[in-house]
């Protein structure tokens, strides 16, 4: 049995190792950070005392990339111990992790792989995700992915796969808004078209980051928040439920200054969207 996860009202970063110095310093200005979960899954070491200082002055959120839910293969045991023994150490505000597949039984591509929008694939990802939540002990938020390809055997939308698995599994949802802007470029749909269609009172988090530009957009996480991924930020939260809003930034990482002017932006944004729904 799952847990409910209770709306959270603030403005975080992800903690990456480039402004550790800075968090363990105090006084940075946020209401919580996310950290990669499987950059701490180990027994000990330098990172993780360091998240665990961290985590006594900020919640924490566990992100997670190798979770696999679309994988046909299932869970793997030991990956969801050891994200399990984390979990009770640091005690997080909630975990989360991707619509894809990552591994086969003999391979692990490392890589956040789509997966055909299909019944079959829809039954296997709240099969493993279930069985996820079961022994984590804890409801999942899961993310929508950014999308380069499709299936010729898919049989409905993103926003309608992801909301089949929300009201099958009760999992939550984390907001990707950049990945929705590099997906409806590359595909042709209307951004607004996939807010629509999903349960956004089951949204917990938002993500906001860059991406490469072009004739297909990539989401590399590597450069400021572009105007496009704002505008669908200002749309998407007048319609939700108080939300962690966070800044996710992943490759050529600034000075922190950066990042925090950027959340500032996020929250004039979310201020101003609100007071006008008022």
């Amino acid at each position: 049995m799952t847990h409910e996860i209770e709306p959270f009202d603030g403005f975080g970063l992800g903690l990456r190792k480039t402004h550790y110095e800075d968090f363990l310093a105090g006084g940075v200005p946020v209401d919580f950070v996310e950290v990669i979960s499987e950059n701490f899954m180990v027994d000990g070491g330098k990172p993780l005392r360091i998240l665990e200082q961290v985590r006594r002055n900020l919640p924490v959120i566990l992100h997670g990339v190798s979770l696999s839910v679309g994988s046909a293969d299932g869970i793997d045991c030991d990956y969801l111990a050891r994200l399990k023994q984390l979990a009770d150490r640091i005690e997080p505000l909630w975990m989360s992790d991707h619509l894809c597949w990552t591994r086969s039984s003999a391979h692990n591509s490392h890589d956040l792989l789509p997966l055909p929008l299909t019944q079959e694939a829809l039954d296997v990802v709240c099969d493993n995700l279930g069985r996820a939540q079961d022994t984590l002990g804890r409801a999942m938020l899961l993310e929508n992915p950014s999308s380069y390809m499709t299936f010729p055997q898919d049989e409905m939308t993103e926003w309608e796969f992801l909301s089949r698995v929300v009201e099958r599994s009760g999992c939550y949802l984390l907001l990707d808004v950049n990945n929705i802007v590099v997906s409806a470029h590359n595909h042709g749909f209307e951004a607004r078209d996939y807010l629509d269609g999903l349960p956004l009172e089951r949204v917990r988090q938002v993500h906001l980051a860059g991406h490469t530009p072009g004739p297909i957009a990539i989401d590399t996480h590597d450069r400021p928040v572009p105007d496009t991924v704002w505008s669908l930020y200002a749309e998407a939260i007048v319609r939700l439920a108080p939300v962690a809003t966070m800044i996710e930034r992943d490759g050529a990482i600034p000075r922190l200054p950066s990042l925090l002017a950027e959340l500032d932006e996020a929250r004039e944004i979310a201020m101003s969207s609100v007071g006008l729904a008022a």
